[in-house]
Formats: structure tokens, C-alpha cells, sequence
């Protein structure tokens, strides 16, 4: 949900290029008249878009370049046109504006690429068109990708949903804004440039997730390589499971005066230390290394039972209600068939984690997002099932379901997935059993087209104490241009001493060889035992 003359921007595409690892040839400077720019505003790029600035901007030095999200970007950013706009203004319902707003950026230095930037949340904002998602410390602006970023047709905080009111709106968030935008976004660079775009692009992390899922479903001819990351690609169901699984927690919580929940005390800290020895005790050394990472999730089986109390609760121990507590929230809820409604929540360090926002999938008691901490005792799932499945909105928005992918594979499309273990809203389980789905409705054309990739301890498309910063777009455009396909993928962490470790198609994992740990030839991809 994530997110400056000519001379130095060529400078610094030739310096982040080298620094991504990539293989891809640093693009040229193109030679664009002064006023080229500012010229397309009032130009004509198809019914109802109106370019309303375009601003030359130059180039930019490393560090000073915000992203939208956490610290300054760690490469520079080229001299570029930014074009800001908006398609099919209008006013909806109850009054209120509609449009989609977009933001493009077209670098003096072009290398012939298009990359669709995904967005966040119910979106609502028009982020600044970089292409950081999965681009390890190189974002596609710098790199010289031509890079869209939108609103998806409303403007509004990012989970702010009375938009859904208007038709038009709802229906833009849902799906069609994708489309509509890679058209726009496609026709502003061919003319901007003068000749046709080489190959498309598209990444997304959780709401720019599921866009770029929809992308592969629904506009299997618009691009060429996708990433997708933690897809927010069945809300109804994961925001069901997370209030199930918040009931299930609070059956085990000690009651306050009015007979509620005392959510804060359902995993105090010590019980919280108790948990987090116990991940590691049965499941950290399974990959070679005892250095407080579950790398090898595939064989790891948690059994909260074996930190259960014998006698009366201790410190050093979990209650029964506790222990039981845990087994059904991580199992997830079923329907009354007994079939899951949602996917099972992996069992990772980040679980445990109490701070900021978006705290790990143990409750806290300390108010969310969303709002206060829930403390109901029980849910009628089969009312929340019901209507869940008769949300039309929900219905048209997910992309769980449709795995007949041969359109976009048959054209070449290749697409790589990546999820955080320790992902709080969403389960990794789910976005695993979606690429295995695939893979067999897909045939052995998967397999030449499409990798996924566990990030253990990592949180929602970042954070944690994960190698969470890691780069798919080269990869991907490697595989798409060049027939390379990718395998480990060079994945680091920072902190006291930068650590390198490889990231491994799942279900494999690094397994620890020897050596330093901090560098990633002490590790070798291995797939895990049967």
C-alpha cells in the first residue's frame, strides 16, 4: 500500500542502473525540445482527459526524493516531464466530483518501457508516479521507465468508501480504472516521444496487487510483466477472517466489569516472549541456522499445544484457553460445510509485534486503522459469509477466482507474486493457494511464466524484521525481454550492518551452508524435505 539538467540525470541513470543489479542497458538521452513539456497541456489523448499541468522537472540527487512512504529514495531520480491530469471529469452522485486523477512521469532519458504503478487501500490519491514497488533500491523512473500513477476515479482518504455511492466510481475502483489509465498513460508516451513503447509493465502491492492480478485476468494483452505483491484480491473474506479470528482471541481474555473483553491482556508481553521462543524453538534451526528467522515456512508446523501450562498458568507457559485460542484464529473460519471461508494465517515472528499501525495478527487492544480494538465474545459467520457473497462491488473487485490465464501467457506475459509471512491483513496462504490454482489450471505454461516468492517476517508489503528490500522488476523484465528466468533473488535487510540473503522461488528456502550470515553465499536455495 505503499509507495531533477540532462547531463546529471544521464549521470544517475548510469549509476542506480549499475546499483540494481540489472542487467538492462542504461537508456540514452533523448533529444526533447525545451518546450515539449509544457506543450502537452490542452493536447488531446483520447474522450474526456484533460492534461491540466506539465512541468519539466530536473534531475534529482540521491536522498532527496520522497516516495510517499518511509525514508527518502536511495537513488536519484532523472530529469523527467511531470504530467498530472484527470480522465472523464464529471459530477456523481450526491454532488461530489468524479474523475480519474493521474500522474505520469516521462523521463528525458526514456529506455522504451511503460510501467502502470499500482496503488493502496480504497486509493483516493494520486501517489508520485516512481515505480518503487518491488524495485529494491532503483525505482522504473530510474531506471527510465515512462511511470502512471491514479486515483482510481475518486479523491478521499485511503479508506474512506462513500465513493461506492456513484456507479461510475465504484465501478473504476473495481476494475476499470486499470484499463483506462494503461490506454491513457500508453498514448501520452507514444506521443510525447514519437514512436511506440518497446514493452509494458505493471506492480502492485495490496490494493495494487489485486490491480495487477486483474491486469493478468481481465487485459491479458495490455502487458507484457506483472508483479504482484500481497494482493488485496478477496477483502470480503480476509477482513471476515480477521473479525472471526479477533472473537476467537477474545474467548480467551479476562473480562472487565461490564463482562467484555479485555483485549489487551489476551497476550500481555511475557506470553508474547513465550510465543515468539516457541516459533523459533520448533521451526528456526529447519533452515540450517538458528538466527531468529523461519526461513523454511513450508516445514514449519507450529504447535502452539506444546506451550501449554501443565498445571496453573505460569510465566514461562500458555493458558489452555490461550493455546486453544491460537488453533482456531490461525486455522481460520469455516463455512457450515466445514470448507474454508479464508485461508489458514502462517505461524511467523512478526505475529507477535505490538507497535505502530498495522501491529502482527496477535490482537493488542490498542485502536487500529479501522478503529477501536473489537472485544465481542461471538460472530455469526454464516451471516457475515452471506453477505459478504452478496456485495456486488465485492463480487466484481476480487480476483481470486479466475485462473485461466492463456491469453496473457500466450502473448509471453510473465508474472511474479510475492507476499510477506507475517502479513497481518492478508495470508500469505491465501496468495500461495491463488499461484498454485494457476499453475494448474495454466499447465506447464505456469511454470514458464511465473515464480512466487515468501518473505519471512515480513509485514504488509514491507517492515519487519525481514530482507524486505529486494528487486522483481529487473528480474521480470529480464525474463520477459531476454527469455531469463529468475530463480533466487538477491534480497537485503538494513540495520547495524547491511545482510544480503537470496530469496527463493517457494517452497524453497535458504538453506545456511556456512560462512558469514550476513552475506548470501552462505546460503544455497534448497527445497524443503517431504
Amino acid at each position: 500500500m505503499r509507495m531533477k539538467t540532462l547531463g546529471l540525470g544521464v549521470l544517475l541513470l548510469t549509476s542506480t542502473a549499475a546499483a540494481s543489479g540489472s542487467s538492462e542497458p542504461t537508456p540514452a538521452a533523448t533529444a526533447i525540445p525545451a518546450n515539449r513539456c509544457t506543450a502537452l497541456v490542452g493536447q488531446t489523448f483520447g474522450d474526456g482527459v484533460q492534461i491540466t499541468t506539465a512541468v519539466h522537472v530536473d534531475a534529482a540527487a540521491p536522498g532527496t526524493v520522497s516516495s510517499g512512504f518511509g525514508p527518502p529514495l536511495a537513488s536519484g531520480i532523472p530529469a523527467h516531464c511531470r504530467v498530472s491530469g484527470v480522465i472523464a471529469a464529471r459530477t456523481g452522485a450526491g454532488g461530489k466530483r468524479y474523475g480519474i486523477g493521474f500522474a505520469i512521469a516521462l523521463p528525458d532519458a526514456w529506455n522504451g518501457r511503460f510501467l502502470l504503478q499500482g496503488g493502496g487501500g480504497l486509493n483516493g490519491s494520486v501517489l508520485p508516479p516512481l515505480g518503487t514497488v518491488a524495485a529494491g533500491d532503483v525505482p522504473a523512473l530510474a531506471r527510465g521507465f515512462a511511470v502512471i500513477s491514479h486515483d482510481s476515479g475518486h479523491t478521499g482518504a485511503v479508506f474512506d468508501a462513500s465513493f461506492m455511492a456513484d456507479q461510475r466510481a465504484a465501478l473504476d475502483f473495481a476494475e476499470a480504472s486499470v484499463r483506462t489509465v494503461a490506454v491513457t498513460g500508453k498514448a501520452i508516451t507514444t506521443g510525447y516521444y514519437g514512436r511506440k513503447i518497446d514493452h509494458s509493465y505493471m506492480t502492485g502491492c495490496s490494493t495494487g496487487g489485486r490491480e495487477a492480478m486483474l491486469a493478468s485476468q481481465r487485459y491479458p494483452e495490455m502487458f507484457d510483466g506483472i508483479v504482484v505483491g500481497a494482493p488485496a484480491m478477496r477483502t470480503g473474506d480476509s477482513n471476515l477472517a480477521i473479525a472471526w479470528s479477533a472473537v476467537q482471541f477474545n474467548q480467551a481474555a479476562p473480562r472487565d466489569p461490564d463482562g467484555l473483553a479485555n483485549v489487551a491482556q489476551i497476550f500481555p508481553a511475557a506470553d508474547r516472549a513465550v510465543i515468539l521462543k516457541g516459533m523459533l524453538d520448533q521451526c528456526d534451526a529447519l533452515d540450517g541456522l538458528r538466527d531468529g528467522m523461519i526461513m523454511n515456512q513450508a516445514q514449519c508446523h507450529f504447535q502452539p499445544v506444546k506451550l501449554q501450562c501443565t498445571a496453573g498458568k505460569a510465566a514461562d507457559c500458555l493458558s489452555k484457553p490461550q493455546v486453544d485460542a491460537l488453533d482456531r484464529a490461525f486455522a481460520g473460519p469455516k463455512d457450515a460445510a466445514g470448507d474454508p471461508v479464508y485461508a489458514a494465517v502462517p505461524y511467523d515472528t512478526g505475529i507477535v509485534d505490538a507497535s505502530g499501525p498495522l501491529p502482527g495478527y496477535l490482537p493488542t487492544g490498542a485502536p487500529g486503522v479501522f478503529g477501536p480494538a473489537p472485544r465481542e465474545l461471538t460472530f455469526d459467520l454464516n451471516a457475515r459469509v452471506r453477505a459478504v457473497r452478496a456485495d456486488a462491488v465485492q463480487r466484481l473487485t476480487d480476483t481470486h477466482v479466475w485462473t485461466n490465464l492463456n491469453s496473457f501467457l500466450g502473448h509471453g506475459g510473465k508474472i511474479l507474486f510475492y507476499h510477506g509471512v507475517s502479513d497481518p491483513w492478508f495470508s500469505a496462504f491465501a496468495t500461495w493457494d491463488y499461484w498454485q490454482r494457476a499453475k494448474a489450471a495454466n499447465g506447464a505454461a505456469w511454470d514458464d511464466a511465473s515464480r512466487f516468492y515468501m518473505v519471512p517476517g515480513m509485514a504488509h508489503c514491507a517492515g519487519g524484521n525481514a530482507f524486505d528490500s529486494f528487486d522483481l522488476l529487473g528480474p521480470v523484465v529480464d525474463w520477459v525481454e531476454k527469455g531469463k528466468a529468475p530463480e533466487a533473488i538477491a534480497a537485503s535487510r538494513r540495520g547495524p550492518k547491511r545482510e544480503e540473503r537470496p530469496m527463493c522461488a517457494y517452497p524453497a528456502y535458504p538453506h545456511y551452508i556456512g560462512g558469514d550470515a550476513t552475506k548470501p553465499e552462505s546460503f544455497a536455495c534448497r527445497a524443503p524435505k517431504s
